[in-house]
């Protein structure tokens, strides 16, 4: 394969939603662990991300939501970074990510982007005119020596995933909770289908793996099939 292989990691409500709610301040990492009966297990979806790959894709939308544009500089991790954004890293933001990463890669489609003025030299830069998935996981691969990668975006971004063929794997740790909402965000958002026609597009899975956690949370892992 030309591109790394790909393991969508998420946690997620047991009604699909990644988020609390549809404002920027509501985020599972921050509320979870104030929700009696769904704090005490939480841990353990933090000791399983420590397992997962060196190499991890996120969304700008997502870390600024946590927080890094604002945050004080990290120690460094053996993790490397693909970091999808336009907009929403400032270039504070931009110098925790060196921080912290190994390797860290800007994708994106903007050409005035804070990065560019950054000179670190664990920083690169995929400028796209238009967003390309498929290509910067080939030149992820091709110019960065990304083999494996974890894929921890949101929504939108995992539905473009889901419809350019592009998961490889799904890993995903339940919390026992549900949230409702029809603006929360979920783990795959996007584009509905609206024809019989595209039913080619969804994501058809092969279970490999269910685990009873502690504190009634699951984690569920599959494998997309091609």
């Amino acid at each position: 394969m030309n591109r790394p292989t790909t393991t969508l990691f998420m946690l997620m409500s047991v009604d699909g939603k990644i988020s609390t709610g549809a404002a920027d301040d509501l985020d599972v990492d921050r509320d979870f662990p104030q929700i009696e009966g769904v704090s005490e297990g939480l841990h353990q979806y933090y000791e399983i991300e420590q397992t997962t790959d060196l190499w991890t894709l996120n969304s700008g939308r997502v870390l600024a939501k946590i927080g890094v544009n604002t945050k004080e500089t990290p120690n460094r991790t053996p993790v490397s970074f693909a970091v999808i954004d336009n907009q929403h890293l400032n270039e504070r933001g931009i110098r925790y990510l060196c921080a912290l990463s190994k390797k860290l890669v800007l994708i994106t489609s903007n050409a005035e982007h804070p990065a560019f003025h950054i000179e670190e030299g664990n920083l690169h830069i995929i400028h796209q005119k238009e967003l390309s998935l498929k290509n910067a996981l080939i030149e992820l691969k091709s110019t960065y020596g990304c083999e494996r990668i974890t894929i921890q975006t949101g929504g939108t971004l995992n539905g473009l995933f889901l419809r350019e063929k592009l998961f490889d794997y799904v890993d995903i740790v339940v919390a026992p909770v549900l949230i409702g909402g029809k603006d929360t965000s979920t783990l795959i958002d996007g584009k509905s289908l609206s024809s019989q026609g595209e039913l080619s597009k969804l994501g058809v899975l092969k279970l490999q793996e269910c685990v009873i956690l502690e504190n009634s949370y699951l984690r569920l892992r599959y494998e997309v099939i091609h």
